[in-house]
């Protein structure tokens, strides 16, 4: 090692001064590090950071950050760039690998950013760049089928298969598999379960429940200053001297902390060997002691060397609370976003000169006033009395606990003690629209996009559809052009990938009205989808259409193609009906599956229920569809043969729907294709080597549509239930025929007295083997059916659906003729 590799370690090991102390007392050496141990996303250590930086003006600010991103410093000062915002760095050639760094208006970082712009210091992000990151995420994806593989074999040659699964979950990467999460910004502290996270040590050591809150208190509720940062980095130093973290984290982690620190390192040393005066360096707390350890150039030289890289881009992204939030998935999550951008606003509006305890107070009563204004929105009893309440009780336990002031959890106990007088439930929402928050951050037009992102965003601005963090519902009618067209646009996003919005279930459908009801709710993710369907085309028509062509290449089965073609024509691709079209014509050409031929005809009537109101020219559809029932009625007698219970059941649901679809296509049954429906419904009514179920089905549909009279359904009733057939059979048949209603046992007087000599007559062993399959039958009746069929059980009678007639007698009958006469004053 040469001696000036030597010196430049030596230099920064022994130059490296914690927050403001050097530059409190004035004077700095060329080259003078100042390091700022930080909490990713604390609104304390953002507001004693920007007192720091004030106070040391450094001209060069280094940042834990994406390297890539140095570029895109100057957008933060943009009038449009609302937090929170996101850097979203990923593939060029890979748009789905990607990594998110997300920033609050409270996280310091985002300070840093926007003190370094305003002030015209030179401002770099220093952290591992993330085509490092990448690259390496994807050569052990590409690592883990060969060991996977490996240990299998391995397992099986010592014939021990239960031992396998453990060698295998032994040799797994550490689980890091998600680089849109997993390597975004780490929290100030690694990841770790919570009963490893070296601040619980600290946390117990003060009287606290878990490290989170302990920090809350201590730094982010506090109004501290510079001092701050020395404090935090002797606590740091000493728990990551008491907990290394060997043993505590998979190898693969450790590794890549290892790689982390020795870039920022090397960064460090680039920027004095520049000749900057004054360097501030801003880094999660923990990695201080990575930052400031002993460790050579060479050493770090020779462990960054060889480093695969992917070609990479960055850009700005919006961004929400909910996805900050810890509960998201994020690593370096907090829990309480809105909490921590309350605490960031009232200190802010509060101002340096108005003293601490006042601030707080102000802090905390605002607080409570904002619950007080979500329960009267709601309708919720809460008056000046309950907030005046509730701040003195969130006080007393602030005192009792022996802290400053009242923090969230205080509140959060008064609030539930006070304000919603113990009940749980009306926390939720204080929870999700105040604690969490449902903001939606938002960038400058003028940020790097493709293409396709900025036909969303003009479409999104000409059809009124503003993207939102927070769910809501969207009633659109089909009718009105601009509520058709925003439909067009939600199916043409669900196609491309984009679940912008989801279609409520509004009744037995949404559709088949002159209305769809939509849940919308926007996602930071859609950002990376849109870039990945970029490929597909410039525009969202464009790319629906070749992404539907891929689609319909890559289809198996009709069903799957004839869901496809309903969705393309929701979404108004004209295109994409015909290639969709074409393939399901070419697909039924090959099968002769009368089953498969079924499930694509109930997609495709729904074109016919409402394709005047969306203005579709149905006509290409309409040939596709009669073609598959002719398939279908060839088949359909020769696919209900030597099946099994269950298959039988299957095909039930099947036949049903697939008949309710011709009925919706040709209702008055006039046309070709729906009258070889009929004839193949009849032919299977009546074969006799098909399922009993499947034949009852087919009586009970020739019987709604006419096409066998009430006689003619008695006969078959009489037939399939006489006393000579299997009772297993007679009552699959009889729950075919029922259809799961009774309409035809209330309805059909003929009925009643044939089901009900056929139960009768069965003896003690056949009535319990068929009394399973019955009560099935029944079961599925609705409540007021049974109410009707149990009372007209009742009644007495065979024909018990009226009063039975007594039988007649002529001589009782002529008895009281003489007396008639006498009254009415008739001549005998």
């Amino acid at each position: 090692m040469s001696d000036q590799d030597t010196a430049s370690a030596g230099d920064v090991r022994s130059d490296a001064v914690t927050g403001g102390t050097a530059a409190a007392a004035g004077g700095t050496a060329p080259g003078e590090l100042h390091f700022f141990g930080v909490r990713h996303h604390g609104p304390g250590c953002a507001r004693s950071l920007l007192r720091a930086l004030d106070s040391l003006r450094p001209d060069c600010v280094l940042i834990e950050g994406p390297p890539e991103a140095d570029a895109l410093v100057a957008d933060v000062l943009a009038a449009d760039m609302v937090p929170p915002v996101a850097l979203l760095t990923h593939g060029v050639e890979e748009p789905g690998r990607a990594v998110y760094h997300p920033f609050a208006e409270f996280s310091p970082e985002w300070q840093a950013l926007r003190w370094a712009a305003r002030a015209g210091a030179t401002v770099r992000f220093i952290d591992l760049p993330v085509a490092i990151g990448l690259a390496r995420d994807k050569a052990a994806e590409e690592r883990q089928p060969a060991a996977e593989m490996a240990a299998e074999t391995a397992a099986d040659v010592a014939g021990d298969a239960a031992s396998a699964p453990t060698e295998n979950g032994a040799d797994a990467p550490s689980g890091e598999t998600d680089s849109t999460s997993a390597t975004a910004e780490e929290a100030a502290l690694p990841d770790a379960d919570r009963w490893e996270d070296p601040l619980d040590w600290l946390a117990r050591a003060a009287g606290y429940s878990d490290g989170e809150a302990w920090w809350n208190h201590m730094v982010e509720e506090r109004g501290d200053g510079e001092q701050l940062f020395a404090a935090i980095e002797e606590a740091m130093l000493a728990v990551r001297s008491e907990l290394p973290d060997e043993g505590r984290f998979p190898p693969e982690r450790l590794q890549r902390e290892a790689l982390r620190e020795a870039h920022m390192r090397q960064c460090i040393r680039a920027a004095r060997k520049e000749g900057f005066q004054r360097i501030a360096i801003i880094c999660g707390a923990w990695h201080l002691g990575g930052l400031k350890a002993d460790v050579t150039v060479k050493a770090d030289q020779a462990l960054l060397k060889g480093l695969p890289k992917l070609k990479v881009t960055s850009t700005w992204v919006p961004w929400t609370y909910r996805h900050l939030a810890w509960q998201s998935g994020y690593g370096a999550g907090i829990q309480s976003p809105g909490w921590y951008e309350h605490l960031w606003r009232s200190s802010a509006d509060a101002g340096e000169d108005v003293p601490g305890q006042h601030a707080t107070r102000s802090r905390a009563v605002g607080w409570l006033a904002r619950v007080a204004r979500l329960m009267r929105a709601r309708d919720l009893d809460c008056s000046s009395a309950h907030l005046i309440e509730a701040a003195r009780l969130a006080d007393t336990l602030a005192a009792l606990r022996q802290r400053p002031a009242p923090g969230l959890e205080e509140l959060h106990e008064a609030t539930r003690t006070v304000m919603t007088l113990g009940d749980d439930a009306l926390l939720d929402f204080i929870r999700e629209e105040l604690v969490i928050g449902d903001r939606l951050g938002q960038v400058p037009p003028t940020v790097p996009k493709v293409p396709l992102q900025r036909d969303l965003e003009q479409s999104q601005k000409s059809l009124r559809l503003k993207p939102e963090a927070v769910q809501k519902t969207l009633d659109l009618d089909l009718r009105q052009p601009n509520d058709l067209a925003r439909s067009h646009l939600l199916h043409r996003l669900s196609l491309v990938g984009v679940a912008w919005g989801a279609l409520a279930r509004v009744g037995r459908s949404s559709r088949g009205t002159f209305h769809e009801v939509w849940t919308l709710q926007w996602e930071p993710a859609f950002a990376v989808r849109l870039i990945e369907a970029s490929r597909y085309g410039q525009t969202v028509e464009a790319a629906a259409t070749a992404r539907v062509a891929e689609r319909c290449e890559a289809a198996k089965d009709l069903a799957t193609l004839a869901e496809l073609v309903d969705q393309v024509l929701l979404a108004d691709l004209p295109q994409a009906v015909a290639i969709a079209s074409q393939a399901l014509q070419d697909h039924a050409a090959l099968t002769g599956d009368a089953s498969q031929l079924m499930t694509a005809l109930p997609p495709l009537a729904n074109v016919f229920r409402y394709g005047n109101v969306r203005q579709t020219d149905a006509t290409l559809v309409g040939q596709v569809f009669d073609g598959l029932v002719v398939r279908a009625a060839i088949g359909l007698p020769l696919v209900g043969r030597s099946i099994d219970d269950a298959a039988a059941e299957q095909l039930r649901q099947d036949l049903l729907a697939a008949h309710a679809a011709i009925r919706l296509r040709d209702p008055g049954r006039q046309q070709e294709p729906a009258l070889q429906w009929q004839r193949a419904i009849r032919q299977l009514a009546h074969a006799g080597s098909v399922h009993e179920l499947l034949q009852g089905v087919a009586t009970r549909l020739m019987l709604d549509d006419g096409a066998l009279s009430s006689d003619e359904a008695a006969q078959a009733l009489s037939l399939h239930l006489s006393s000579g057939a299997e009772p297993l059979k007679a009552a699959a048949w009889l729950d075919g025929f029922l259809n799961r209603n009774a309409v035809v046992l209330l309805h059909h007087d003929g009925v009643w007295p044939l089901v009900d000599q056929w139960l009768a007559s069965l003896s003690e062993e056949h009535f319990v083997r068929v009394l399973p399959l019955v009560r099935r039958t029944f079961s599925a009746f609705e409540p007021g059916e049974r109410r009707d069929l149990g009372a007209r059980a009742a009644r007495k009678g065979p024909g018990a659906g009226q009063k039975a007639a007594a039988p007649w007698d002529d001589a009782r009958a002529v008895r009281p003729l003489p007396l008639l006469r006498q009254l009415l004053g008739v001549a005998t």
